[in-house]
């Protein structure tokens, strides 16, 4: 089992991922055509919510004390996965 800090790394270096990606597909909403830039703009923002909703569990493991985090752990990995799978399906999605 990891320590915490560990734990939390790993979390901030998914994060600093998805941000890159975020930027990086925000850019290109900015250059596409109306109608895509309506539907990109959905996508992004229903990603923004899963980022702050995974921000906001890491914000907690770190703040937590002592074995506590272990019993916060379960639900940042349930924002985290929701996160994942959003931003692997904006992936798919960005990339046609």
């Amino acid at each position: 089992m990891s320590t915490r800090n560990d734990y939390v790394e790993s979390l901030k270096q998914n994060l600093d991922k998805w941000n890159a990606d975020l930027a990086k597909w925000e850019a290109k909403a900015k250059v596409a055509r109306t109608d895509m830039q309506i539907e990109y703009e959905m996508q992004l923002e229903a990603l923004r919510k899963h980022r702050e909703d995974a921000m906001v569990k890491l914000q907690e493991v770190q703040a937590s004390s002592g074995e506590a985090w272990q019993d916060m752990k379960a639900g940042a990995d349930a924002a985290w996965a929701s996160m994942r799978e959003a931003f692997e399906k904006a992936t798919t999605h960005f990339q046609k």
